[in-house]
């Protein structure tokens, strides 16, 4: 079985806004970052600075604007200290935006093949954050020919079935290269949401495509461990961190650090005889160096 890919995405300013030990500002988050990938993370998943729309725009989107200098800064603080596999994230954020992001040449760009539909309220005193966004398949395809302009190799986010549908499509009109590199999100609430269950995480595996290798992010406290236990014993690869789950066990104790969440999923790991991926063979697994 191949080595461990651990993705640590740090920022939980959307999914547990009441997080307290939320890192805060650009040199925070990247200090949280760069512990991630001491304690075995090989892809840093980057939220730079953005900001949410109040209200749903006219044309049906509630999206996200992104600050890009702030981007770069992000990205440079962590690159002149260490070198993971640096992934864009914030897949809700406005196409143009994000094209211009690419530019900055991050190794990957996460982009959702599915529409965005999400409602972040884990505490039910305070209003939902909730994000609304189509990705048609023009713009998929807008998407891919972009990428591979700027050599920038697609996450293929699937929050369900639909969207490895619509990669394979691409993949046939020669315009998403494989191995494809996806995520699967299980039990992020909204409309595309998929149970957080050990049998989702077994259909997912079963059914992935051949050239097809997958990571997978869990946002459900209670079922979160257990699912990412799954994959590394299935052989897929997995996302830990404060945006998916801030809590290092069942009795609500908070993580102080990313660290703490990359450490806990290594010893998992390690315990059922599985090693960890280093960044230089991340590359590889995920098929950057191909």
């Amino acid at each position: 079985m191949e080595k461990l890919v651990i993705t640590v995405t740090c920022d939980s300013t959307m999914s547990y806004p009441r997080n307290p030990y939320n890192p805060q500002g650009i040199e925070a988050l990247a200090s949280e970052y760069l512990r991630g990938v001491n304690s075995g993370a090989a892809i840093c998943h980057l939220h730079g600075p953005y900001t949410l729309d109040e209200k749903i725009r006219p044309d049906g989107t509630k999206l996200s604007d992104l600050d890009l200098p702030g981007w770069q800064h992000l990205k440079d603080l962590i690159t002149d200290r260490c070198k993971p596999v640096i992934q864009y994230g914030i897949a809700n954020g406005r196409f143009p935006q994000r094209v211009e992001l690419m530019k900055q040449r991050p190794d990957m760009m996460s982009i959702c093949f599915n529409a965005h539909d999400e409602c972040f309220q884990p505490d039910p005193n305070y209003p939902p954050v909730e994000l609304y966004g189509i990705h048609d398949r023009e713009e998929l395809e807008k998407y891919c020919r972009y990428t591979k302009e700027n050599d920038v190799k697609p996450e293929v986010e699937a929050f369900h079935y639909g969207a490895v549908w619509n990669a394979r499509r691409l993949i046939n009109m020669g315009l998403l290269a494989t191995p494809v590199w996806t995520t699967f999100f299980l039990g992020w609430p909204g409309g595309c949401w998929t149970p957080p269950t050990v049998e989702s995480m077994q259909y997912m595996h079963h059914h992935k495509p051949a050239d097809f290798n997958y990571s997978v992010s869990v946002m459900d406290p209670p079922t979160h461990w257990q699912v990412l236990t799954q994959s590394i014993l299935l052989g897929g690869h997995v996302r830990v961190g404060m945006e998916d789950n801030p809590y290092l066990d069942l009795n609500g104790t908070f993580a102080k650090s990313n660290a703490e969440l990359v450490e806990k999923i290594v010893r998992i790991a390690k315990d059922l005889g599985r090693d960890i991926a280093s960044p230089e063979e991340a590359r590889k697994i995920t098929g950057l160096a191909v």
